[in-house]
């Protein structure tokens, strides 16, 4: 086993020395990966139960721990060995002495390094300096490293090495860890928000014949046995609608979407989203649910409503967000008087100058979209819903009963993105038919992002959908903005890279 390991990895002079010590393990008969050992407790239980205790209050409890976890630091002195082991709760120090220890045991700890795991028992004392330390009665060595830790000072610099090597990122970058047990904290808030307030949650398709919910490019595979050209979805919306139809009032869906889109900080194939729809309800009420549910959660994640988002303080509280129009935002935040806006040649050519792609083919409301994008979407830093768009840019929203030309869609804000899109759901049959066919006259025009014919979802339609709004929230932008990171690609455990081999 070990020779093949070595014509693998061409291993350096630090792993030669571990086989090597390896090597010597097996032959005094200690095992390398045995599964024989028990864990009993966790570091933080310990650290917990037994971190006010001092002196002769640690002395009185005895032999109380049994923890497992990696080594991530070891001096030795003489006959005298200190090592930190880590888990998932957290790490500990260790102490181990020839006197304490069966000689056999203690020569294997000798031959422990950095990285491997171990199992300890024994009793809490403090050393000189007060930290808590376990005097090991057993050691057990449950899982031997072969390749060493980058050093404790500098872990993984290199970002790229981080994403694709994520799980030495989490053994030696604490923060690393943090993000992911906030993004497991914000996933089960997120459900209990909404399983609270009635909502029940589905599962819908993840391979679809017809891609839709949204604009974008899906992904294409193929089912052999059925000779099925398939989607990967790039929305569950028109599913979730189908249930709203089948009587179901309150649904949700908290899982994947992919997308045959570019990578950049806000941006992965491979992303999450939760939708919601709530049958008789309207986008101003989704709204006010927006704010309780995102307010809600940096309370739980955060301990506060005002997080610290890359040198800003984002106030998240309920009641402080703003609401404005699409148009009034290109006026007031973009700085565009009506008479440019509505002015087709001036502003596509204002938009190429920008250095944007502006087809002489686009309607004016596709290009309202694009200097929303250039002029407005950067500078909503404070939570933003931006409502009433252009129903020409809204195929799914349901037109605003007083003026036609708008939708009753809002989008969210926050950081100069876009958390969320949300509407009152258009359930008007022959309105959903008119919009696809003009999505589809643009698909047959060259964009490639346009939505397909759904007959079956104008069927359904057909049978009488109740008015509804609905809202697709990004979960790992909304992740972002709770830890503080700036790349989408620090709250993806496992982000799309190129391959290495």
């Amino acid at each position: 086993m070990l020779e093949g390991f070595a014509k693998r990895d061409a291993l350096n002079e630090v792993i030669k020395n571990r086989v090597v010590k390896a090597c010597d393990l097996l032959d005094a008969g200690v095992p390398l990966f045995p599964n024989d050992f028990r864990k009993e407790h966790s570091v933080g239980w310990a650290l917990d139960s037994f971190g006010n205790l001092e002196g002769e209050q640690l002395d009185a409890q005895g032999d109380v721990v049994a923890i497992a976890g990696r080594i991530v630091s070891l001096r030795s002195f003489g006959k005298v060995l200190f090592f930190h082991i880590q888990d998932q709760s957290g790490n500990i120090q260790c102490y181990a002495t020839r006197e304490d220890l069966p000689e056999n045991v203690y020569s294997m700890v000798k031959k422990l390094d950095v990285g491997d795991i171990v199992g300890v028992s024994g009793h809490l004392f403090r050393t000189k300096t007060g930290e808590l330390t376990i005097n090991c009665r057993t050691v057990k060595l449950i899982t031997r490293s072969m390749r060493p830790l980058p050093e404790k000072y500098h872990g993984l610099k290199d970002t790229e090495t981080r994403y694709r090597q994520r799980y030495v990122d989490l053994i030696v970058t604490p923060r690393t860890r943090e993000i992911f047990q906030k993004r497991s904290l914000i996933v089960r808030e997120f459900r209990r928000f909404l399983e609270d307030r009635g909502f029940m949650e589905v599962e819908t398709p993840m391979m679809q014949p017809i891609a839709g919910g949204a604009a974008a490019k899906p992904f294409v595979t193929q089912h052999n046995a059925l000779d099925l050209q398939l989607y990967m979805r790039i929305a569950p919306e028109l599913y979730l609608k189908r249930l709203l139809v089948g009587g179901f009032e309150k649904v949700f869906e908290l899982n994947r979407n992919f997308r045959n889109e570019g990578i950049d900080t806000r941006h992965n194939p491979e992303f999450t989203t939760c939708e919601f729809y709530w049958a008789y309800a309207t986008y101003k009420d989704l709204m006010d649910l927006t704010e309780e549910l995102v307010g809600h959660l940096a309370q739980m994640v955060c301990g506060t409503t005002v997080v610290p988002y890359q040198g800003e303080m984002i106030d998240l509280t309920p009641g402080r967000w703003t609401r404005m129009t699409f148009y009034e935002s290109l006026e007031k935040i973009g700085g565009h008087t009506p008479e440019f806006y509505n002015d087709y040649n001036k502003v596509k050519a204002y938009i190429r100058e920008r250095g944007e792609k502006a087809a002489d083919s686009e309607s004016l409301p596709k290009l309202h979209a694009k200097l929303f994008d250039i002029d407005v979407e950067p500078r909503l830093v404070q939570p933003h819903f931006i409502y009433a768009y252009p129903t020409e840019i809204s195929p799914l929203s349901r037109r605003n009963d007083e003026n036609p030309g708008l939708t009753d869609r809002f989008e969210l804000f926050i950081t100069g993105r876009e958390l969320a899109n949300a509407f009152s759901e258009l359930n008007d049959p022959v309105d959903q038919r008119l919009r696809f066919e003009d999505q589809v006259r643009e698909k047959e025009a060259g964009d490639d992002e346009a939505h397909n014919m759904d007959e079956d979802f104008l069927r359904a339609l057909e049978y009488g959908m109740p008015p509804a709004a609905g809202l697709g929230m990004g979960i790992d932008r909304l992740v972002m903005l709770l830890t503080d990171s700036a790349s989408i690609r620090e709250v993806i455990l496992f982000p799309l890279l190129r391959p290495e081999f």
